[in-house]
């Protein structure tokens, strides 16, 4: 059984504390050392096989125009106010200067010339798109090779120009393009170090001793060290996107310290039952273990169901996450035994600040309170028939009195609570995905000032080309009916020289939207190429042509995520309710818990598109502009959030069976499992919620969205879910929560946790037999 495994685990890994506490020190350096030798930088490629985009890019890659490569923009203007390229020598020198040396930097294959334009006529450099037509903005376009062969030093060499351009030349400098998205250092250090120190306060709050808020802290920084450097040595196989790093984190931070707080609260109760450290250490794996096991095992194999979505940089990034949550379920289960076999008695002191975070009475087992009074006494023996009026009991009494309220009145509190949720959610009607781009970025970053001075002086489509790879293949004069076309199309604004490769025939078209990359009237221009315009220029003839640039392929993502986003929802709510019924021998158990976390999911979900795409409360997050949901985040949170709401369900559901078993009685076990539960659930939700909220302030809209979805989500989910839906929904289902067919309580296997309750054997209470169809 899991629960004999997870014992004898603990129970080794507490007697012999510093060989594993050493096992894990060596593994984080080799895996850091690793990660230095072997690691590589992670990267941007938001693209899959068989998209339009896609096969736009493979045309312009036969034809060897560097189009299909990575590209950049160094955008000036003069510092003098009054002056324009057009009448100012000595800015024009300094942009011929500032140009030659972009065009030195390595891998960089061509450059536009908009001093030589200048020279060559003034018009031709407006037409060109090189020179605002006031003579104030110029634009040098960088172009590099495929993005495989470019890395983040790249962007270093340009950044480190532009720095040092600046202090020598009379301009303004700034930069953008697919090279800064793609290679730009993940947003995240600082939330982090705010995420951990929230999480030290509530831990220290929770358990009055430095002691004991600090292993949790330090066992998920040691298991994080390991995840995210095993991370880096995948970045240097595959390319491992650049949201990967901080959503581990984010998420590593928070299971970590989440799964730590379950164990450690075990392992205190059992102190305080008289056990030896080493002893209570290994019941407390064993108990609690086991819905940590399952939760993680849970959320992994969620994520790795990313790869229904058929889009590589997703798949990857699945995994990469994946590896951080795998290594903090096993230091859950390995070093923080250790930690609390080499802390040994002395967890069990209490001082007068911990009083606030007594759990009270969790199990049958004992109470956190006596704990103190037991270290004194040395006579565990006593500490069963002792009666304890600390606080921590009255918070438990507490909830009982507010469980006992609500199961009195289960129909408002459960038609109240859902009506709530469902109100939250009705935003999601108006969900749009896409990418956020340039301008939703603060005022600070170069990009977001690039990208203002480019839709200054050209127009907000500027800043998003669209690129036409087009075959003529047996019509010669296709190219011209494309270009005649859509440059009459409403949506563009105007079209760039066509390039036509001699050895191939194949043409490329650099077409301007009228409309910014993020805005939905581009995407609805994309659409309306691919399926009027482009059809009827080229008419029934074997040539083709497709749509390409990075706002197309974003578009053409989001567009896939969103066909395949059911599919996965469906996926992972079946398998969600297999285990759970596998868990809980139940069939409306795992039923109601499938429906509820879905609808607390759908609310963070309506919180999300009024806080990003309706601008509310924007501001308090840092958020300067609306912006669409990023296309890939709803499936991923997902993903997260339902293996993360297990972690509570299994928690919760597990201490209410108990409950049922011992006492037969449904409205008991409610109150019950839900009053010994609750202090300790919605302390590991403060945690994960300081946690992901602090990934909120974070400067990357798509760190925002990730940190204020996460935070929300689990906010509902351990309060308007689980002391509210919950008691009052299985009230009202009464004995039924626990019924299953006889027929199919004799085909399912035994699941792996809960199916031996473990927890009621522990308590000396043999368990009732479960409710079946007979």
């Amino acid at each position: 059984m899991l629960s004999n495994a997870l014992l004898r685990l603990g129970a080794s890994a507490a007697r012999h504390p510093w060989r594993v506490i050493a096992a894990w020190l060596i593994a984080a350096t080799l895996a850091v050392l690793a990660a230095v030798a072997f690691g590589g930088r992670t990267a941007d490629s938001l693209t899959a096989p068989g998209l339009d985009s896609r096969r736009a890019a493979e045309l312009i890659e036969r034809a060897g125009t560097g189009q299909e490569g990575m590209t950049a923009q160094v955008v000036v203007t003069p510092l003098d106010d009054g002056a324009t390229f057009f009448d100012d020598d000595g800015a024009r020198t300094a942009l011929t200067r500032l140009r030659a040396e972009v065009k030195r930097l390595p891998h960089v294959l061509g450059t536009s010339d908009p001093a030589g334009a200048l020279h060559a006529g003034g018009d031709t450099a407006v037409r060109g798109g090189l020179v605002s037509a006031d003579g104030r903005i110029a634009v040098v376009r960088v172009q590099y090779p495929d993005q495989s062969r470019l890395s983040g030093e790249d962007l270093d060499a340009l950044v480190d120009l532009g720095d040092r351009m600046r202090a020598e030349l009379p301009l303004r400098i700034e930069m953008g393009g697919s090279l800064f998205y793609a290679f730009s250092d993940p947003d995240g250090g600082a939330s982090e170090l705010i995420g951990l120190l929230a999480a030290a306060a509530i831990l220290f709050l929770a358990f009055g001793s430095l002691v004991a808020a600090a292993l949790p802290i330090g066992m998920a920084v040691c298991g994080l060290t390991v995840g995210v450097a095993t991370m880096t040595v995948l970045a240097g196989v595959t390319e491992v996107p650049t949201f990967a790093p901080v959503l581990g984190s984010m998420v590593g931070l928070g299971v970590g310290i989440d799964y730590a707080l379950f164990v450690l609260a075990r392992h205190r109760e059992y102190l305080a039952c008289g056990l030896d450290p080493q002893a209570a250490a290994g019941r407390a794996v064993a108990t609690a273990g086991r819905p940590v096991v399952f939760a993680g095992g849970t959320v992994v194999v969620s994520i790795l169901g990313l790869a229904v979505a058929n889009v590589p940089f997703m798949t990857v990034g699945g995994v990469a996450v994946s590896i951080v949550v795998l290594t903090t379920v096993l230091a859950s289960v390995t070093l923080l035994p250790a930690f609390l076999g080499a802390a040994g008695p002395r967890l069990a002191r209490v001082g007068r600040i911990g009083r606030i975070g007594r759990i009270g009475r969790i199990g049958r087992i004992g109470r956190i309170g006596r704990i103190g009074r037991a270290l004194q006494t040395r006579k565990p023996g006593r500490i069963a028939r002792r009666r304890d009026p600390a606080p921590g009991v009255a918070h438990a009494a507490g909830w009982r009195r507010w469980i006992g309220h609500v199961n009195r009145h289960p129909v408002p509190y459960a038609v109240g609570a859902a009506g709530l949720l469902l109100t939250a959610t009705l935003p999601v009607l108006g969900l749009r995905v896409g990418l956020p781009d340039d301008g939703s970025l603060p005022q600070g970053r170069t990009e977001r000032r690039a990208y203002d001075l480019v839709a200054e002086g050209f127009g907000p489509g500027t800043n998003g080309p669209l690129v036409i790879a087009a075959d003529p293949t047996g019509d010669p004069g296709v190219v011209d009916r494309l270009v005649e076309a859509v440059a009459a199309d409403p949506g563009i604004a105007s079209v760039a020289p066509t390039h036509i490769d001699r050895a191939t025939g194949i043409a490329t078209l650099v077409v301007f939207p009228t409309t910014s990359p993020q805005d939905k009237a581009t995407t609805d221009t994309i659409a309306r190429l691919r399926t009027d315009v482009l059809p009827t220029a080229i008419g029934h003839g074997p040539a083709r042509a497709h749509v390409g640039g990075a706002a197309a392929s974003l578009s053409d993502v989001g567009q896939r995520t969103s066909r395949r986003l059911p599919v996965f929802v469906a996926a992972v709510l079946a398998m969600s309710f297999l285990l759970l019924m596998l868990v809980f021998r139940s069939i409306l158990v795992p039923l109601k818990a499938v429906l509820l976390n879905l609808l607390s999911i759908g609310a963070a979900y309506g919180i999300m598109v009024a806080v990003f795409q309706w601008g509310w409360a924007g501001a308090l997050i840092g958020l300067e502009a609306t912006v669409p949901i990023v296309s890939f985040i709803p499936m991923f949170l997902f993903a997260i959030l339902f293996g993360l709401s297990m972690d509570y369900e299994v928690f919760l559901l597990s201490r209410i069976r108990e409950e049922y078993l011992r006492t037969g009685d449904n409205g008991t076990a409610i109150v019950e499992g839900v009053s010994r539960t609750a202090r300790i659930i919605t302390s590991a939700a403060l945690i994960m919620v300081a946690v992901f909220l602090s990934f909120a302030v974070a400067e990357d809209p798509s760190t925002k969205m990730f940190g204020l979805g996460l935070a929300t989500a689990i906010f509902i989910d351990a309060t308007v879910v689980r002391v509210v839906l919950v008691p009052a929904t299985m009230t009202l289902l009464g004995r039924t929560n626990w019924w299953l067919p006889k027929w199919l309580d004799r085909v399912l296997p035994r699941g792996p946790v809960g199916a031996d309750d473990t927890d009621a054997e522990s308590t000396g209470d043999a368990p009732r037999p479960r409710l079946v169809d007979r």
